[in-house]
């Protein structure tokens, strides 16, 4: 019977995709592990394997198409010995072919090891969608494997999904199976013990009606959000509604990070490359900024934290996310166990994510998660500014430029080069006195470098 292949969910929180291009064409036979095409997310290009084998019967949604929903139907596979024609004619029953004009919300995939392993998992063919579904083993204690969709679907109707047998692929229940259960007036969850709160209303922007108004017709152009401006809009909008941010300032000392910094560089050791030889690493000042943020944390490991409604999450490792500047947004690759790592390590580390995320060729598992973040604007000539907390982070280090300012030092006017740095803070989970603790180990590092060496 036909194969029916999805867009499928690549990250814990993607709602969307764009189908880029296509690698395999209609006829072409595939086997499981082969890229068929590449998908545009918010932040990344990805490349996606196919799972099952097959002859590519039809392409649903053609290259290039924008705003495709997790788990809308994109291509179709017909089996082993089975009529490529005659799949590509039954295949996908009325699955929406694109996603410019849903008829339904897409929800949020949910944050499940099982979703995002399957990266190209089959939605259930619609013919069975009448078949009544029987109710599984609810005390077997087994993990019930489900559609994103089908999750939000059975949630809002109040059906157990645990209750629901899958038609999908190993048994995964999908949209047909909860629709069928709802049909049947079966498998009702059981009611909550306690209703949840009801959520403040949202403040409400101007719409786009409004915002026009004020600008004379013919004065402007009209450049639509692609995915990752509405998805970094969202983030901030989100962390500035929820986190209770404040905010700490600290000077600190450059010249002695400035001279151990173009020491290590001079003793560098060259290394033979395509382009001849080159210095194995080439230390930034960000580099070492990154180490001192790690070691300040390690140091004040009651920092390096994450809160959640009803824990604090205490991190084991201090990984520290870098914010990017990349066309069109920016992005957070991370270096992970930066507190362990020597300076030359995260030098050329960053240098590789840098350059991946410019061509959004980085993988989810590098720039989602870590336990802090820095954001350097001071090549920019930026003296100091406050950055937004990235959720799930408690902290952000906002750096700003070095500059050479007239400082007393034992009762005497002297010339140092002064660099101002703000944390932002997520009261919640660190306190006034945390956070200023937390600074003056960063400050620590930052002015007496050969700290970061030992």
């Amino acid at each position: 019977m036909p194969i029916n292949i999805t867009m499928p969910a690549l990250s814990p929180t993607m709602e969307e995709g764009n189908l880029a291009k296509w690698l395999v064409k209609e006829g072409d036979k595939v086997s499981s592990g082969d890229v068929i095409a590449e998908i545009e997310t918010d932040k990344a290009t990805m490349e996606v394997e196919a799972v099952d084998e097959g002859t590519v019967a039809k392409l649903v949604v053609p290259a290039g198409t924008e705003g495709v929903k997790v788990n809308a139907l994109i291509a179709i596979l017909a089996g082993e010995g089975e009529d490529v024609g005659a799949a590509a004619k039954s295949g996908g029953g009325d699955a929406p072919a694109k996603a410019e004009a849903p008829k339904a919300e897409a929800p949020k995939a949910e944050p499940a090891k099982s979703e995002a392993s399957e990266p190209a998992a089959k939605a259930a063919p619609a013919s069975k969608a009448d078949a009544a579904p029987t109710a599984k083993e609810a005390s077997s204690g087994e993990r019930t494997f489900a559609s994103p969709l089908a999750r939000r679907i059975a949630k809002d109707a109040g059906v157990d999904v645990s209750a629901v047998s899958g038609t999908g692929p190993h048994g995964r229940v999908v949209k047909a199976d909860v629709e069928a259960a709802i049909a049947g007036g079966g498998a009702k969850a059981a009611p909550a013990t306690k209703p949840a709160a009801a959520a403040a209303p949202a403040p409400k922007s101007m719409s786009d009606e409004q915002v026009l108004k004020l600008f004379e017709e013919g004065s402007y152009d009209l450049v639509p959000h692609d995915n990752m401006r509405k998805t970094i809009a969202r983030r901030l909008v989100e962390a500035k509604s929820t986190i209770p941010h404040f905010y700490l300032t600290i000077d600190c000392d450059l010249d002695a990070l400035l001279a151990l910094r173009a020491e290590l560089n001079a003793a560098s050791p060259m290394k033979k490359t395509e382009k001849g030889e080159v210095p194995a690493y080439k230390l930034s000042v960000n580099d070492m900024v990154i180490k001192a943020m790690a070691l300040a944390l390690r140091d004040v490991p009651t920092a390096n934290v994450s809160w959640t409604d009803t824990a604090m999450v205490q991190h084991k490792t201090v990984d520290v996310g870098v914010a990017v500047s990349i066309p069109g947004g920016l992005i957070t690759p991370i270096i992970r166990h930066a507190d362990t790592k020597t300076l030359s390590t995260i030098a050329n580390e960053m240098k590789d994510l840098a350059a991946r995320a410019r061509n959004k060729k980085l993988k989810p598992e590098e720039y989602q998660g870590g336990t802090t973040a820095v954001s350097n604007l001071g090549m920019f000539g930026v003296k100091d500014f406050a950055a937004v907390i990235n959720p799930p982070h408690a902290t952000i280090l906002a750096v700003g430029a070095g500059e050479q300012r007239a400082v007393v030092k034992k009762g005497e006017i002297k010339i140092a080069t002064i660099m101002s740095v703000t944390l932002s803070t997520d009261h919640r989970a660190v306190d006034g006195a945390l956070g200023a603790e937390l600074m003056v180990a960063f400050k620590r590092y930052i002015e007496n470098p050969m700290g970061m060496l030992v």
